[in-house]
């Protein structure tokens, strides 16, 4: 599959085997796994990060293979809530690292360029995120509000 904004192929990678029961080699339950996602939610962890943790430090290859649900919907199952979807939210970070550079250095071009493009993505998936209603109507994107989300 091609990339978006400039004009190569995909970088190929390797693919996770096809898998739908747990391994035999964990000897955790559902119930001991989420309550270790919910640990970690509370210290402030993402979603992605909790995943490697618990690939990492427990070797759980995948939390749905135990609870039958993805991380997130198990977070949201248990009362914890993000405002903001992840991916969304790592692109707007993105966006304030490139604005405040643009700050200092006003005659860089091809940062300007990546910042057009990021914020393009932002309002994709702003589109999409309040027709799937994670977001609100009529929320928008603004290089002021997302430094304070940000912060």
């Amino acid at each position: 599959m091609a990339r978006m904004h400039i004009r190569r192929k995909g970088k190929s990678s390797s693919t996770r085997p096809f898998r739908t029961v747990a391994p035999n080699w964990v000897e955790m339950n559902a119930d001991e796994i989420e309550d270790i996602i919910v640990k970690l939610a509370k210290k402030g962890e993402s979603p992605s990060k909790i995943g490697i943790i618990l690939r990492d430090n427990y070797g759980i290859p995948l939390a749905r293979y135990f609870t039958k649900k993805k991380i997130t919907k198990s977070l949201e199952d248990k009362g914890i809530k993000f405002d903001i979807p992840e991916d969304m939210m790592n692109l707007i970070k993105r966006a304030v690292k490139i604005h405040n550079h643009l700050q200092e250095n006003k005659k860089d071009m091809i940062s300007k360029r990546a910042l057009q493009l990021t914020e393009a993505k932002i309002r994709r998936l702003v589109k999409y995120y309040i027709s799937r209603g994670k977001l609100p109507e009529g929320w928008k994107y603004t290089i002021s509000s997302a430094k304070l989300l940000v912060r």
